[in-house]
């Protein structure tokens, strides 16, 4: 009787420590490195964009994310383990396949849409239909951990809209990556200790649907990515470039699609634009 006692009370033991085990894993592929204090970065020369005109180390071996301008607010990111990622998805811009998941927000009709396809897998809004509650998204896709920063817009006649945006951050193949989405007001400290580290960073430029080109030049200074994208409006791109001096480098795109690796990323900062948005 003792010795089956025994056994059993091993075999809960093992059963228990296993189960830990395999809580605990979950919980550490659900927690944001990005959030942690920045490490230094390997020695790195500018991002690996792809097209004839490469400026860049082609000889990375590493894990590369590829970025694709659709248009407007819509990025297309593909991760190495093959997850597809469409920003500010509206079905106005799509991409050239459907994507696995899609995030939202909210503050005009060109970054959302209530009738995505349903063969979407994962349709991730940036605003929360409960009165008083923020959209908390903290999901694992295959090698991507996609989670959320909300922040407040602009409602009607101009009265400010709790939590009606999200700054969306992808985490994967060890970098950060973050999409401003129809940001409306500059960050506050909470905002910037929430996102963390960002490696790249989509920006919304239109000159003041959401914010003007100084404020918006404050914020992607103050988040000190290495790589910074340019989207929503084309035509007040020159005055957003005209806010940053020579601590920034700027070039153009051959292509819309964008290449990058966290050993490739740009030791100076590099606002590189995407050929849809010149």
């Amino acid at each position: 009787m003792k010795p089956r006692f025994l056994v059993f009370a091993i075999a809960c033991v093992t059963l228990l420590i296993a189960t830990e085990a395999t809580v605990a894993q979950q919980e550490r592929k659900a927690t944001s490195q990005c959030q942690a204090v920045a490490q230094s970065i390997p020695h790195a020369t500018y991002a690996n964009f792809s097209g004839t005109t490469s400026v860049i180390d082609a000889t990375a071996t590493e894990e590369t994310v590829a970025l694709t301008y659709i248009g407007h607010s819509t990025f297309l990111i593909e991760t190495p383990g093959g997850v597809t990622i469409a920003t500010d998805y509206s079905g106005w811009y799509t991409p050239p396949r459907l994507p696995m998941v899609v995030t939202m927000n909210r503050a005009h009709s060109s970054h959302y849409t209530l009738t995505p396809d349903s063969s979407i897998q994962h349709v991730l809004h940036g605003w929360s239909d409960v009165p008083g509650e923020k959209a908390k998204i903290d999901l694992v896709v295959g090698d991507t951990y996609i989670r959320n920063v909300t922040t407040d817009i602009r409602g009607d006649f101009g009265a400010p809209q709790t939590d009606g945006n999200s700054i969306f951050i992808f985490e994967v193949a060890g970098l950060c990556i973050g999409h401003l989405g129809h940001l409306h007001y500059e960050l506050t400290p909470s905002h910037y200790a929430e996102i963390g580290r960002l490696d790249v960073v989509m920006v919304p430029v239109d000159g003041g649907l959401t914010m003007g080109a100084d404020s918006m030049s404050r914020v992607i200074k103050r988040l000190r990515a290495s790589l910074i994208l340019p989207m929503h409006q084309p035509r007040p791109l020159q005055s957003f470039l005209s806010m940053f001096g020579p601590d920034f480098d700027i070039s153009y795109a051959p292509t819309n699609t964008i290449t990058v690796s966290l050993r490739t990323l740009p030791k100076k900062p590099l606002i590189y634009v995407a050929k849809g948005m010149q």
